[in-house]
């Protein structure tokens, strides 16, 4: 906006006293939260003592106290919110005694993840990917259940099989590993943006391998049987059953956040077995320039294995793609990482977004990813 606009909160505040058909009138024509420019105004509407916006966007005061307007029961704080960003958060509030936390009741807009859901606030320039959507003129590829027996795990282990659309048994394909596969599937859309970017010939086609954890902080940080399943129990057992080419540069890890280091630990452990690796906000937290983690036991075994790989670095993947949120606390160490795995040979696009530690910003982050590394021939084909 200009520094001539007013914002439109302001101009509410001239109108005190409010009554509620004011109030109403107000909300009815901007919504919440209110994107001006770079600003966003957020708002509560209730009989409360306190009202606070959390969230966990880095740089920004968590809790964000609200103010209320005048005698009325709307309150309001307005932030810097850079265009593109996206927040997630929620509205916290205090009545007495008793606090609560919930979705904001004045947005819409939710985004959910394992742990529940969230609102979102988008910022001028963000747009959800149009690959994101159901699109009927991709044709869909089809998931197949498997429990595939693993004597490094010591059980059945469940996995989905994404065999693309025109699957021919006589064609070879690249295979993607996916860590946190389940909810790949279901927070990040991934079915679907395979669909679409193999219809649109932005992705060649591939074969994806959906793998969840069972124990997934005992799992995923650096474990020597989890490594083994992948690159010695499923990976050949795929080969053998499925027309897949049988080369390391048509073999790709990923994953986000723990399952990032699931996947990056697994190529450490067998170097040179996959070409590539797909990071997505990948905890890499180490210490050796000397602070304290901060992130608990569970990421002791993880900052031990980032610690050991800075210290020597090596070269286990040709090509990796990272991504990282500027709005998380892991930018920092994904950021240090960059040059570490460029010292080693590794060709690494690097990445950034305004957003956070989410599944919607790892969905966001697909398109270029695979694109990358699975380029498609973007090129007219008959039928």
């Amino acid at each position: 906006m200009s520094p001539t606009e007013r914002l439109a909160v302001n101009t509410l505040r001239d109108r005190l006293p409010l009554d509620g058909p004011t109030i109403d009138r107000f909300l009815e024509r901007y919504g919440a939260p209110i994107i001006e420019g770079e600003r966003a105004t957020f708002l509560y509407r209730g009989d409360v003592d306190e009202v606070w916006v959390r969230h966990r966007v880095v740089g920004l005061p968590d809790p964000l106290p609200l103010k209320r307007i005048g005698d009325s029961d709307l309150w309001a704080v307005t932030t810097v919110l850079p265009e593109g960003s996206r927040v997630e958060y929620q509205i916290e509030i205090r009545k007495g005694e008793h606090y609560e936390r919930f979705n904001d009741p004045l947005n819409g807009r939710l985004a959910h993840s394992p742990m529940g859901s969230s609102s979102v606030c988008a910022a001028i320039g963000y747009r959800v990917p149009d690959w994101v959507a159901h699109d009927p003129e991709a044709r869909p590829g089809t998931l197949v259940e498997e429990q595939i027996r693993s004597k490094a795990l010591r059980r059945d282990q469940p996995v989905q099989i994404y065999l693309p659309a025109r699957f021919n048994s006589a064609q070879r394909y690249p295979l993607l590993v996916v860590h946190d596969g389940t909810d790949y599937l279901e927070f990040a859309a991934m079915k679907t943006v395979l669909d679409n970017l193999i219809h649109r010939l932005d992705v060649d086609p591939l074969v994806a391998v959906f793998v969840p954890p069972r124990d997934r902080l005992k799992e995923y940080p650096n474990h020597a049987p989890h490594a083994r399943f992948i690159a010695r129990e499923l990976v050949p057992l795929l080969t053998e059953r499925l027309p897949l080419i049988d080369a390391p540069e048509e073999r790709c890890l990923m994953g986000s956040s723990f399952g990032g280091i699931a996947a990056f630990s697994t190529a450490v452990r067998y170097p040179g077995f996959f070409g590539s690796m797909l990071l997505q906000s990948a905890s890499l937290v180490f210490t050796d320039i000397g602070f304290e983690h901060g992130g608990g036991p569970a990421f002791d075994p993880v900052v031990k294995f980032v610690n050991r790989f800075r210290e020597k670095p090596s070269q286990v993947v040709d090509r990796l793609y990272m991504t990282c949120g500027v709005y998380e606390p892991l930018i920092t160490p994904n950021r240090s990482m960059v040059p570490v795995f460029r010292h080693t040979g590794t060709t690494v696009r690097y990445t950034e977004s305004r957003d956070g530690h989410n599944w919607e910003n790892w969905r966001d982050g697909l398109g270029d990813g695979l694109s990358w590394l699975f380029p498609g021939p973007q090129k007219f084909v008959y039928e």
